[in-house]
């Protein structure tokens, strides 16, 4: 499965069938976490395993109570050290960068998941207070995220997406482009063409209308 194909065909999974995941295949999935980009490469992040039936419910309890994640035989908690980035970029690091690079580690191991024949889902609604206290956090850590890894008992279909020319600019916010460009949207050469003989053949019957519509007007004089 090539990047493109994953990032196209991955799902946020609920439902999962009542089978362990391979160690090997966590550890795979937290090493793509590891290769993220983050800011000046600090690589300000942790993530905890949670595997024990007690923990996981205690877990599922701190989200906000959504059931369906006692099921998923993995949770892994994303944790965030802002304090590491606000030493080297102040603030924005600690509000901005951190966030980002723990979205974009999440991001990998939901896709290297996926490419592992394993459904996950990406947590973001939970009481940060509490998961402090089920895994015995240092004040120091931010909780950034859950996810849920497991075996698919779900197949969901595609939700629906923007097209993509309908969510990017050029040079600046609503800057367009004077001609259609091949491979966006509805702009493809296929289009370009079917747009072009449309209009040879609006003209050609134009031109028709407005011969009859003349000739019948000189019958009549």
């Amino acid at each position: 499965m090539d990047v493109f194909e994953a990032i196209r065909t991955r799902r946020s999974i609920r439902k999962y069938k009542d089978k362990q995941v391979p160690f090997d295949n966590i550890v795979t999935i937290m090493q793509a976490g590891k290769y993220a980009p983050s800011a000046g490469n600090l690589q300000n992040w942790k993530f905890i395993v949670v595997k024990t039936d007690v923990k996981r419910a205690a877990i599922t309890k701190a989200c906000l109570e959504q059931e369906w994640m006692e099921i998923a035989p993995v949770h892994i908690v994303v944790l965030a050290e802002p304090k590491k980035a606000e030493r080297h970029y102040g603030a924005r690091g600690a509000r901005l960068y951190t966030i980002q690079g723990c979205a974009a580690a999440i991001q990998n191991m939901l896709l290297t998941a996926h490419s592992l024949g394993l459904g996950a889902c990406w947590i973001g609604a939970f009481d940060e207070d509490e998961i402090w206290r089920i895994l015995g956090l240092p004040e120091e850590a931010s909780v950034q995220g859950v996810i849920t890894i497991g075996y698919a008992d779900e197949n969901p279909a595609a939700p629906p997406k923007y097209r993509i020319e309908h969510m990017m600019f050029f040079e600046k916010w609503w800057g367009r482009i004077e001609l259609p460009k091949r491979h966006i949207g509805h702009w493809s050469t296929f289009n370009m063409k079917a747009v072009y003989e449309g209009k040879k053949l609006a003209k050609k019957v134009h031109k028709k209308v407005t011969e009859k519509v003349k000739e019948k007007f000189r019958k009549k004089q």
